[in-house]
């Protein structure tokens, strides 16, 4: 790829070396900053692409191609003026001459030079390391390479746990390799985590169905026996692999400055002065190549800093210098959340330690405090990444930590303090570190009318970066807003200028059937995390459609893809529906037969209903084939839907029963059963005021009169327990099922995306009394429209297990491996009270020990 500028004559000359995404930022700043007007530059990329988002390189893996990560495709280049070259390697620089060499023999001559080189993978001299299906993690063609690698065989191996190394794990498993990670430290993420916040992660991750090698060094790696290398480690124990992916660390790329007689550190790295120069002042380095003060950053977000401050050099604005930067971080590794801030090793002198720990829940949680407790120092978070972006302000800002600093790592309890609005962060907070964008920047963009995050990031770049601020830039965006008198969107997210309901509307009244037709139409872009379930989810609500569809296929999580739900270690449950825990001995021996056939881990449910546990992935359509041949329909368990109808015995059995509860709850189950909503749904029917099946803590709760029916609203058990409010008393069978109909659509058609009945309805201007004027009174004339939305979902219901038992091509998901029928060797038992649950990792390696 090459431009055809000509080279004007009249302009000094400036050459941009390396076009990666620091190298392209740069281009981007000396743009904006009317560089093009003063300066003729010329950019040389090694690689055969522009500059692509190397952040998001494993989205490679998951559906994305390289247009989908390109940062440019080379119009912003040529609408400025700029000539650039890819696959193009500069060899030579002859700083006395001031010319560059090429690799094809061509020269340029330059007057001001920046190179931006980047880093290449550290691959340790294992004796070994050189042979076949041996990968590196950086650029789409190591990807390719690995992509077709992994068509061949079974199992993969990084060797490496940090950063790079999980994320080139998540690509590996991916992939549908049976994945293990070596790292040569006691942990991983040695620079990031604490050895309690590194050891959470690694079972976080193992029981994801990674095997994970901590303190182990590998000294060779020869032939297997089993597969395709066999890694011995220095403790005399061994791993077989079919495929070795390197991801132990970068190196800046300093070759070419070296050549020149730049100067250098100790250990690598082209030293340089706060506004990037390095030691001949018409050079600058920025990036990973580049070493400030001893110290190479290792992350985007610094090299965007020193792009800016380069390219503000060269425009003459003294104000822009490079000074360091904050290596905090937050991210999503395997699926499991990670976060950094400051010390999070403690090292400060004095400094004192706050820790939180939930096993059950598998989350870490700790703080560094100054040794009076007043500022943050530092913080280490595994499992749940929700305070992260709180602690970072307190610690960028210095902000003053409030009494009982630790409620801010401790789950919400009353009287701990709220979150940090924004209110309280001042004008420099930085809230957008991959760009550098400060609180006062938003303000400035919101002031010139920027009125939308849309247009915020336009303008700042804020939120373009690895996207780890997009919460914090909303709440930022919607206050200054606020503060101007102007109505903050409610938009669903950038690509849909609508909110849910709007949404909602559209697909009903435009009849639009798939996610792909309602963007074209209505939106903008490729969709997000937000959107896609959110369509899914609204699709499956409105039409009723199969959610394996080709169409819709996509927009699902795990769960609905798999129609179960994925346990700790990576296996699934079955929960047949047993409408009302009504079953008859058939179904019940049935249950019992499949349990034993596939030796599942067999539970009663509160909702009484049967769970079973512990089936992999290909046995789900052999399990469910037998189910639904005896009879038995999907629970749904897995989707946002409706659950179980709980329920006692009511007055056909019991003294004390006024009203035939069973009945009613079988009923109301089947009604409802093929309802998608935009959370799941409980009920629960009791035949007297004794209450035996807790109604009123669900979200329709319906207990029996001497009258006929009472009727609960939007109640919730979990997190935070509400009860239900009293809609309606002594209603006969026909307007209960009319009311709670209504109830339900409206739901359904007005809520927020995982919004449970209860906070929707406490967010309806009148709450309680306006849901009875819409349902009752049919105040919004809408109640008609409600009737049939909720008779369309009846008469539409299908067993979606059923469904994709006839669908061959729905079958072909249940695999466990792409490219292997065998089984995951990780997925492993033990018996406990004559029944299996997933082994610890203790137990795998005592088991192992065993057979070994």
């Amino acid at each position: 790829m090459t431009s055809n500028i000509p080279l004007s004559a009249n302009k000094p000359r400036l050459v941009v070396v390396g076009n990666g995404m620091v190298g392209h930022h740069f281009v981007e700043q000396i743009i904006a900053q009317g560089g093009h007007e003063t300066f003729h530059i010329t950019v040389f990329g090694e690689e055969p692409h522009l500059a692509y988002d190397r952040v998001h390189l494993s989205e490679y893996f998951t559906g994305k191609g390289a247009a989908d990560l390109a940062m440019t495709d080379g119009t912003l280049y040529d609408d400025n003026g700029v000539r650039y070259f890819t696959n193009s390697l500069v060899t030579e620089i002859d700083r006395e001459a001031k010319t560059l060499l090429l690799q094809n023999g061509d020269s340029l001559p330059y007057d001001k030079l920046v190179l931006a080189t980047g880093s290449y993978p550290f691959v340790p001299p294992i004796p070994g390391h050189k042979r076949d299906n041996t990968f590196v993690y950086r650029t789409l063609e190591d990807l390719d390479a690995i992509r077709d690698c992994a068509k061949k065989v079974t199992r993969g191996t990084v060797v490496g746990g940090g950063l790079l190394g999980l994320e080139a794990a998540n690509a590996l498993k991916n992939l549908g390799l049976e994945t293990s990670v070596v790292e040569f430290a006691p942990r991983l993420m040695p620079v990031q985590l604490d050895e309690k916040g590194g050891s959470v992660l690694k079972g976080m991750i193992e029981a994801l169905g990674v095997k994970v090698y901590t303190d182990t060094a590998t000294q060779e790696i020869v032939d297997g026996e089993t597969a395709f290398h066999r890694m011995n480690f220095a403790d005399g124990t061994h791993l077989e692999t079919d495929l070795i992916l390197f991801s132990a660390g970068i190196r800046p790329q300093d070759a070419l400055a070296k050549q020149s007689g730049l100067e250098m550190g100790e250990r690598g790295g082209i030293t340089i002065n706060n506004q990037c120069q390095t030691s001949d002042a018409d050079i600058y380095s920025i990036g990973e190549c580049a070493l400030w003060n001893n110290r190479i950053f290792g992350l985007v977000a610094p090299g965007y800093t020193m792009a800016k401050a380069a390219a503000g050099h060269l425009m003459g604005d003294a104000g822009l210098s490079f000074t360091g930067a904050d290596m905090s971080t937050k991210l999503k590794l395997l699926g499991c959340d990670v976060g950094s801030v400051g010390d999070a090793h403690g090292t400060s002198q004095g400094c004192k330690v706050f820790v939180y720990q939930d096993e059950l829940s598998q989350s870490y949680r700790k703080m560094v405090v100054s040794e009076d407790g007043k500022k943050l120092l530092g913080a280490v978070l595994v499992g749940d990444n929700s305070y992260y972006d709180t602690l970072l302000q307190y610690y960028l800002n210095a902000i003053d930590l409030p009494e009982q600093a630790q409620s801010l790592i401790l789950p919400a309890m009353d009287g701990a303090p709220a979150a940090l609005g924004v209110d309280a962060l001042p004008a420099t907070a930085s809230i957008c570190s991959c760009h550098n964008v400060s609180k006062q920047d938003i303000s400035d963009a919101v002031c010139g009318g920027a009125l939308s995050v849309g247009d915020v990031k336009g303008v700042t770049k804020a939120g373009t970066g690895c996207g780890g601020c997009a919460a914090l830039l909303k709440k930022v965006v919607d206050n200054e807003l606020l503060a101007l008198g102007v109505e903050v969107s409610t938009d669903i997210c950038e690509h849909f200028a609508y909110t849910r309901q709007d949404l909602y509307n559209i697909i009903k009244i435009g009849k639009i059937k798939s996610f792909d037709e309602l963007l074209e139409k209505h939106g903008k872009g490729h969709g997000c995390e937000i959107c896609k379930p959110a369509v899914g989810s609204i699709l499956a609500s409105v039409w009723n459609e199969y959610v394996l569809k080709k169409e819709h296929i996509i927009l699902q999580d795990t769960n609905d893809r798999f129609l179960g739900n994925m346990q700790k270690d990576g296996t699934y449950s079955i929960v047949p529906r047993i409408p009302g825990g009504e079953i008859t001995p058939e179904k019940l021996i049935v249950l019992g037969e499949v349990a034993k056939e596939y030796k599942l881990y067999t539970k009663i449910t509160g909702g009484q209903r049967i769970d079973l546990f512990g089936a992999t992935l290909p046995q789900l359509p052999e399990i469910w084939g037998k189910l639904v041949a005896a009879g038995f329909e999907t629970g749904q368990a897995y989707g946002k839907s409706l659950r179980t109808v709980k329920s006692c015995v009511g007055s056909t059995w019991c003294r004390y029963g006024v009203n035939d509860s069973m009945t009613m709850a079988v009923d109301l189950e089947n009604r409802y059963k093929g309802l998608r909503s935009p959370h799941k749904i409980k009920f629960a029917v009791s035949g007297c005021t004794r209450e035996c099946a807790e109604a009123q803590s669900k979200d329709i709760g319906v207990i029996a009169t001497e009258g006929g029916w009472n009727l609960y609203v939007c109640g919730n058990g979990g997190m935070k327990p509400r009860h239900g409010d009293l809609f309606a008393t002594d209603l006969d069978d026909e307007t209960l099922i009319k009311y709670i109909d209504r109830v339900l659509m409206f739901y359904t058609k007005t809520a927020d995306r995982l919004q449970r009945t209860s906070v929707w309805m406490d967010g309806l201007e009148g709450g309680l009394e306006y849901l009875k004027e819409v349902v009752i009174e049919d105040k919004l004339g809408m109640c008609d429209e409600l009737d049939a939305a909720m008779n369309y979902v009846v008469d539409t219901f299908q067993c979606e297990w059923k469904t994709t038992l006839e669908d061959p091509e729905a079958l072909k998901t249940f695999r466990q491996f792409v490219n292997y029928d065998g089984v995951d060797d990780n997925v492993v038992f033990v018996e406990e009270r004559d029944q299996i649950r997933p082994a610890t990792e203790k137990e795998k390696l005592e088991l192992i020990a065993k057979v070994g």
